[in-house]
């Protein structure tokens, strides 16, 4: 396969049209439109709808686009960076993280690394949902406990634990009645339910029911602060609280919390994405809980 035409072609599916394309790149519109005639005659495929007014890629030219067009990026950048004698970041490098994550540490660790690698044009999305990191255009994704994906790879970089915290004014309410906790997220109603935690060794079950539902983890610890009731909690999060006495330890629930970084198995792992996960290994070194409270005020 011509590599120039298969380049030529991703730069004209990526501006949407070969005039575009030739605006932007310098190159002349009648060269483009010449080396994508070629390529699809080459591959025996139509790899755009041409329009009056519109150029679409058609499904085999979606297809080829999604996968060619990274890996081209890849050889430009392996390129460039052997004729620099050296492989120093550079390019943009978009990264998915979740809620909780962004907002204890995220902001902070954006912050170094883009002072330490100052070619970097780091982009920073935060949600909890899967995503397809081909389609979306993601470089690594940070997760909390993914499930197997045999398409990407990736390594632990921080652990933590889920503790049931509580007001020291809050008292554990005598003969199983139920204790008043507050809950992530929306549905489920008040009713009651029985939450299993290990105090000191011994395995306890509280009856617990709902008096507060809230989006956000930072704002169950608020409220749980201001004594409306009990909760479970990550332990980075609440970490000071607990060392300075305003949260008491209930017991630690069963099960491990797991922030994973991952990448496209299939992809080269390119220097930006080298470069982010030794930064979060400086970052956080032993991978504990008391190091991810150490962002969180």
């Amino acid at each position: 396969m011509d590599l120039l035409a298969l380049a030529d072609f991703t730069l004209v599916a990526r501006h949407g049209g070969f005039g575009r394309a030739s605006r932007e790149s310098g190159r002349p519109k009648a060269t483009l439109s010449r080396r994508v005639a070629d390529l699809e005659s080459g591959l025996n495929l139509r790899l755009f709808e041409r329009g009056a007014r519109a150029l679409k890629l058609t499904e085999e030219g979606r297809a080829l686009f999604e996968k060619t067009s990274v890996l081209l990026a890849e050889i430009d950048e392996t390129t460039a960076a052997i004729a620099s004698g050296g492989q120093e970041p550079r390019g943009k490098l978009k990264v998915s993280a979740p809620l909780l994550f962004s907002q204890a540490a995220m902001g902070k660790l954006a912050a170094q690394f883009a002072m330490k690698h100052r070619e970097v044009r780091l982009e920073v999305t935060t949600e909890d949902r899967p995503v397809d990191m081909v389609e979306e255009g993601y470089d690594l994704v940070i997760r909390v406990n993914p499930n197997p994906d045999a398409s990407l790879v990736g390594r632990i970089f921080l652990r933590d634990r889920i503790v049931m915290v509580a007001n020291p004014e809050l008292h554990r309410p005598a003969g199983g009645a139920p204790v008043p906790v507050v809950v992530r997220g929306g549905g489920g109603g008040d009713q009651t339910a029985v939450w299993e935690m290990t105090d000191k060794g011994a395995k306890k079950r509280l009856t617990v029911q709902p008096v507060l539902r809230l989006a956000s983890l930072f704002m169950v610890r608020d409220a749980v602060r201001a004594n409306v009731g009990a909760a479970c909690l990550p332990l980075s999060l609440v970490a000071h609280d607990l060392a300075a006495g305003t949260l008491v330890h209930w017991g630690d629930v069963a099960g491990e919390v797991a922030l994973w970084a991952l990448y496209p198995s299939r992809r080269l792992l390119n220097a930006r994405v080298s470069a982010f996960l030794d930064f979060l290994k400086e970052a956080f070194p032993e991978g504990t809980p008391d190091e991810l409270a150490a962002y969180i005020r």
